[in-house]
């Protein structure tokens, strides 16, 4: 049988939102063109949620919570472990809609879609294990903690990764006995709403999980709302700030996670071969379009001129092509994208970096930025310090490693950064000092959903993916039982 493809897709002529269940059609009326970023043509059309769709999504998701969070532990995980289950048994038919709608390579989509798979695989089985302790306060007090969920979550995913990211925020919150309302990327929501379809295939409860699509009113009605109970969100550093800002009005907690500008330190005793390979994938994959890509390689100067040689001509080597074709890269996900990247090409030229590779947009159809290597980069170059979320990558000399710790934490982000050596002891030894949320050791991407991610600095705040993202979805409740009659404690004794 051969690969699913595009072509195999059935395509409906618009989507609505799923709300308590349901398809919903958007109380507005409204609906936006979807395109494809290979073509740059409209496919299909998708609802323009409105404040009031925010609010049945929410009255429902109130309404689920109150149930799911009464069921037992164990039949919660294995509704959680179903989801995975038939995640997996549609990964051909999810990869092919995500590459139709974001653009990305069929091969990368289906990895992102069995990762997607693997979160509530793994979260399933901490449903019974959200344990309190008891603590010691002597014989005539019972003290214990309680861990319980805090409500109905908002989750505002991006582009980049929708599927996948709405299994990482969506599984953990579910587990910790949580109702979901999901808004997705308004130009790449079809994975999303499908997925949350085959949820309710095996049997979680309506309500429980609701997805309201549209772009930043649909996201400020969303993260502004009363009866939400925590927030995460994945995207930008501005948009951040103003859930910060919303939130606070309510005391809603946030879990933020912003982006970064991730440097990859090689040197001299690195394997460069190996390196340079590395780096290419880390940041050419999705079209660079990864939060945690290697944006700057600070290179040993002993080194550098090799270095150069070798990524440009693996740059050269890319094949570019529409995601159905599933070459080694896809366009930008969007115009916006597409214009945004492209200004950055120019701005590297004029600030005097030198454009070693790539840099332009083949002459077709779609959103297609060709891999690009700027050398002679100096710190304090906007491409060096901004992210540019597209594949471009800055390649910055230094001299030793004092110099390549401070250009390294030399910007405003702190999400991950790479260490290239064959030394342990310098590796240990900048690992402790690199201001950054994950770092890798001679390799990267390395993080599962086992690992923490998250960020320093304008990175964000908490942490997603393994045990320590449950901590965003369980709140602590200490209770204190008097064994006999009270004392007449004084309150900070």
């Amino acid at each position: 049988m051969g690969q699913f493809t595009h072509a195999d897709l059935e395509i409906a002529s618009a989507y609505d939102a799923y709300i308590d269940g349901e398809r919903t059609p958007p109380a507005g009326g409204d609906y936006s063109d979807l395109i494809d970023p290979a073509s740059e043509e409209p496919f299909t059309r998708v609802a323009s949620c409105t404040e009031a769709d925010v609010y049945d999504a929410v009255r429902a998701a109130r309404r689920a919570f109150a149930e799911w969070r009464e069921t037992p532990p164990d039949e919660r995980g294995r509704r959680v472990y179903e989801m995975g289950r038939i995640i997996r048994e549609h990964v051909d038919e999810l990869a092919a809609l995500e590459s139709l709608d974001q653009g990305k390579p069929l091969s990368q989509a289906r990895s992102d879609v069995e990762s997607a798979a693997r979160y509530f695989e793994y979260y399933a089985g901490f449903t019974d294990k959200l344990e309190g302790k008891s603590i010691p306060l002597g014989s005539d007090t019972l003290d214990f903690t309680i861990r319980e969920p805090y409500g109905v979550s908002a989750q505002i995913t991006p582009w980049n990764f929708p599927g996948n990211l709405f299994a990482r925020g969506t599984a953990p919150a579910l587990v910790a006995g949580n109702a979901v309302v999901v808004k997705p990327a308004p130009n790449t929501p079809l994975s999303t709403l499908r997925l949350t379809e085959l949820c309710a295939q095996v049997g979680v409860p309506d309500g429980l999980v609701n997805v309201v699509p549209g772009g930043g009113e649909t996201g400020a009605a969303l993260t502004g709302h009363k009866d939400v109970d925590t927030i995460t969100f994945t995207g930008s550093v501005p948009t951040g700030q103003a859930i910060m800002r919303s939130a606070a009005d309510s005391i809603t907690p946030v879990t933020l996670e912003l982006g970064g500008k991730n440097p990859a330190i090689v040197f001299p005793d690195a394997d460069l071969e190996a390196t340079t390979e590395t780096i290419s994938t880390a940041i050419f994959t999705n079209a660079g379009q990864v939060c945690s890509a290697a944006d700057r390689a600070l290179v040993h100067e002993s080194v550098y001129d090799e270095f150069v040689e070798r990524i440009v001509d693996l740059a050269a080597d890319y094949e570019l092509a529409p995601g159905a074709e599933d070459a080694d890269m896809g366009p930008l996900a969007s115009e916006e994208q597409f214009e945004k990247v492209t200004s950055y090409v120019d701005l590297g030229q004029r600030e005097g970096a030198t454009l070693a590779a790539g840099g332009g947009t083949p002459d077709r159809p779609g959103y297609f930025v060709e891999p690009t290597v700027f050398a002679d980069v100096e710190p304090g170059m906007r491409i060096e310090q901004e992210e540019i979320f597209g594949p471009v990558l800055c390649v910055v000399p230094f001299a030793d490693e004092t110099e390549a710790l401070e250009i390294a934490n030399g910007v405003d982000y702190g999400l991950v950064s790479g260490v290239f050596t064959g030394d342990v002891s310098r590796a240990g030894r900048l690992a402790r000092r690199l201001e950054a949320g994950n770092v890798y050791v001679n390799d990267w991407f390395v993080d599962t959903q086992q690992t923490p991610f998250g960020g320093y600095k304008r990175s964000g705040i908490g942490r997603e993916k393994g045990l320590e993202a449950l901590e965003s979805y369980v709140q602590t409740k200490n209770v204190a039982i008097a064994l006999e009659d009270g004392g007449g404690n004084l309150p900070g004794a």
